[in-house]
């Protein structure tokens, strides 16, 4: 079998009777090449099967094509969505996006950031894991531009789009208090993201205003967020002695998984016991009794946070500030929630 070797960009010059300069700027600056030699060039490169280094690239322009992007769960469809609002703005931007996944454990979060780190990626898009903030302080060293997505940053180092999940938590209480329900489960994942605990916080403000203690809220924590997790809840949901008449749960995986369990017990929804969810996922909708759930932005924040890291690595970045963008979550009433008699 005969060793391959690898075409450069003067075998692809010399195979189509051009300078290099000129495949250089059919692979960069293409509108300055008239269409015919651009065409003549680009048949050239498919037939030889060029393909460009980037690292080769990079060290000439100074500056990473590749936008990180950390999340904390890909099995959870909202960073599905989050991932592809900002592969868009980064595909319009010409950039490529590097897409990794934490699963919840501060260690993985350092040891991708390294990667980043390693690799001098153009910039980088986090959702921390690490409930201490230490891991993106090691980052700050390296001096790559990064924003914080789906919490919002405490300091002046960096960007963050969030949603208010204080105040969807306080939607989602409020909901069920309306609709008659004094004894509440709050199922609500690892204790240590903020996210969870600013949704706590916010069901107990909604608890407080309406003028209900605090005990009237049972929190049931889990190690995920995940559907398994959720029907490991239900099932302790179904063994307490005194049952809640209804769960507010920190995302729709968890939400999905106590109704599963309560579908497998013959408990009836939301005769029995109302659910309501978190981030209105595509599967909500689709459940077996159509789930309540406080709808998250998710595309948009994507987008927004893609958005501004491209402001914060491009041309007239000197003219950059840092910027926290802070979404409204939304409350979508559906099936499982209906109003108690």
């Amino acid at each position: 079998m005969p060793e391959r070797t690898t075409v450069g960009i003067k075998d692809v010059a010399h195979a189509a009777g051009v300078s290099v300069g000129t495949v250089s700027n059919v692979l960069n600056q293409p509108h300055r090449v008239a269409e015919p030699t651009r065409r003549h060039v680009q048949q050239v490169i498919a037939r030889l099967g060029y393909v460009r280094s980037e690292y080769a690239r990079q060290l000439r322009a100074g500056r990473s094509r590749i936008m990180a992007l950390l999340v904390l769960d890909m099995g959870n469809p909202f960073f599905v969505d989050v991932a592809r609002g900002a592969e868009r703005a980064a595909r319009d931007a010409g950039l490529g996006v590097m897409l990794c996944n934490s699963a919840q454990n501060p260690a993985e979060e350092a040891e991708y950031l390294s990667l980043f780190a390693e690799q001098r990626v153009r910039g980088a898009l986090i959702t921390p894991a690490d409930p201490s903030g230490a891991t993106l302080r090691d980052f700050r060293r390296h001096g790559i531009p990064y924003v914080v997505v789906d919490r919002v940053a405490g300091d002046e180092e960096g960007c963050s789009v969030a949603v208010d999940d204080v105040a969807g938590g306080a939607l989602a209480l409020h909901h069920l208090v309306d609709a008659g329900h004094r004894r509440i489960a709050y199922v609500s994942g690892p204790p240590h993201l903020r996210q969870v605990q600013d949704r706590r916080e916010g069901a107990l403000r909604a608890l407080a205003e309406a003028g209900l203690p605090a005990s009237a809220l049972r929190e049931l924590p889990t190690e995920r967020l995940d559907v398994t997790a959720g029907r490991d809840a239900g099932a302790r949901l179904l063994g307490l002695a005194e049952r809640p008449t209804a769960v507010f749960c920190a995302n729709d995986l968890l939400a999905l998984g106590v109704l599963q369990a309560l579908y497998a017990a013959g408990v009836r929804v939301p005769e029995d016991l109302a659910i309501v969810g978190y981030d209105d996922i595509e599967f909500a909708a689709a459940a077996t009794v159509p789930l309540t759930s406080v709808r998250q932005p998710a595309l948009t924040l994507g987008t927004i946070a893609a958005d501004l890291l491209l402001q914060e690595t491009g041309e007239r970045a000197a003219d950059h500030r840092h910027q926290h963008v802070v979404l409204r979550p939304e409350l979508v009433v559906r099936g499982s929630s209906r109003s108690r008699p």
